[in-house]
């Protein structure tokens, strides 16, 4: 096939795959009281068939992401699509919730090795100066896999229980690794440099999975409870043991060339802190829209869909002002619209107008469009050469750990949520305006002129792995 096949090729499995990961995390949430009432599970038991997922998932990524560097991101995500979609199944075969915890956390860990690549393939795909269009595309398609998700999932719930939500993944994932088979990518050789080094793997998997878990438990137990604060303590333990096994090894688990690079790691934390205030802001509105407005599913999701609807139409946008006007400004505007949205939803009560709550959805999908669709972009773009995995796991870490984070802060800042929303999206609009600290950091100049700029100087400064001749992805 020629190059342009090749591209539309990667660019579809990207998307395929991206928008499977997001659908499953947007569709079990409709599913899960059928499953509750099914197995006869408690509500702790359902709480950790998420849970034990987001830790998995969360705790694998940048491994993965290594893996992926090192023997090929095709053979990554074919593996991890046909896990995830074995996985699925025997989870809507499962005779007990015990089963559906282990074999959740199991997808978890597929998912893991799904993610990175999709990212990678694009980088491996396309040039950095082009990769603004496949980026905006990957970026729609996952808001409309996320907003699809509960309608989806409550038709098939409806019609057919809740075990259709789990066999709905397997042809996807059936269909999606045919079409990674046909895809032929240029294969690092094994170098010193992508070796994974599994002390420095399995202290980054643990301290993340401490962390993941620490956050996703402070709704239930608050920030001041012991277990809380013991886990925290944990956490900072095995963060400096990890930060001095870094230092002295020769292979550390994030290379140097990407610990030091400016605008990737600006890019983690502008990601990091707008979906924290994004995800917050949700599961705060959720609550007001249910319990406070008593309106049903349907008609809260027709609140919030500006906001999907936003992201779709934005990121055409968003890659138009990255060539015109360059990350750094781009980055600025999309997080203060994320900012002044989450704010603005702290002021409509009950007898304001549904148009007030509906508008500032808008703006933050509007803003957070342009943040994602610069973020990746300069993540994927500027990776050092041969580490597009490794920065798609930070990347996708970042957006894992976000939400966790935004709203084990959403459920514990209290207010007169009685009327409005209250002071809760007010600290979460201050949460996603720090973004506006890393986002000043991001290069300044358009991005296709800052993309050769920057592939040339991490020419210059990092190890670049010797690439096979294109072949199969699943040629041993």
């Amino acid at each position: 096939m020629n190059t342009s096949i090749q591209q539309q090729l990667a660019l579809l499995v990207s998307a395929a795959g991206a928008m499977t990961v997001a659908l499953d995390g947007t569709i079990l949430l409709v599913a899960q009281p059928g499953l509750q009432r099914d197995l006869g599970a408690s509500v702790a038991q359902i709480q950790w068939t998420s849970t034990g997922y987001l830790i998995a998932v969360a705790a694998l990524l940048v491994i993965a992401g290594r893996l992926g560097d090192r023997y090929g991101h095709p053979r990554l995500l074919l593996v991890g699509v046909l896990g995830f979609g074995a996985a699925s199944a025997g989870i809507a075969l499962a005779p007990t919730v015990g089963w559906v915890i282990v074999l959740r956390a199991m997808q978890g860990g597929f998912g893991a090795l799904l993610q990175p690549a999709t990212l990678a393939l694009l980088r491996l795909a396309y040039p950095a100066h082009r990769l603004g269009t496949p980026i905006a595309v990957r970026t729609s398609a996952i808001a409309v896999a996320a907003g699809a998700g509960p309608l989806i999932g409550g038709v098939l719930v409806a019609h057919l229980g809740w075990r259709a939500v789990f066999w709905v993944n397997v042809p996807v994932t059936v269909v999606i690794a045919a079409l990674a088979l046909a895809l032929r990518t240029p294969t690092p050789q094994p170098t010193a440099s992508s070796r994974l080094n599994l002390t420095g793997a399995g202290l980054l998997a643990i301290a993340i999975a401490v962390l993941v878990h620490a956050l996703a438990d402070v709704p239930a137990r608050g920030w001041t409870a012991p277990p809380t604060l013991l886990e925290l303590l944990t956490l900072t333990g095995i963060a400096a043991v990890l930060a001095r096994h870094e230092r002295r090894t020769t292979n550390p688990i994030v290379p140097p060339a990407v610990a030091r690079s400016a605008p990737v790691t600006a890019a983690m934390a502008v990601l990091l802190v707008t979906t924290a205030g994004l995800f917050g802001a949700l599961f705060r509105a959720t609550f007001y829209l249910q319990d406070t407005l008593h309106l049903d599913p349907l008609a809260s999701g027709l609140r919030v869909f500006p906001l999907t609807a936003l992201m779709v139409l934005g990121a055409p946008a968003a890659v138009a002002a990255l060539r015109r006007y360059g990350a750094r400004r781009t980055a600025l505007t999309g997080t203060a619209l994320v900012a002044v949205g989450i704010a603005g939803l702290s002021r409509p009560g009950p007898d304001s107008p549904w148009m007030a709550m509906t508008a500032a959805f808008a703006v933050i999908g509007a803003g957070f469009a342009a943040v994602m669709v610069t973020a990746t972009g300069t993540v994927v773009g500027d990776a050092p050469p041969g580490y597009a995995g490794v920065v798609g796991g930070l990347k996708q870490t970042a957006m894992n750990i976000g939400p966790t984070l935004g709203i084990a802060v959403a459920a514990s800042v209290t207010g007169p949520a009685v009327s409005t929303m209250g002071s809760a999206l007010l600290v979460l609009a201050a949460l996603a305006a720090l973004g506006l600290l890393p986002a000043s950091r991001l290069p300044r100049r358009p991005g296709h002129q800052q993309g050769r700029e920057t592939t040339s100087a991490y020419a210059a400064q990092a190890p670049t792995p010797q690439t096979a001749p294109a072949r199969h992805a699943n040629t041993p």
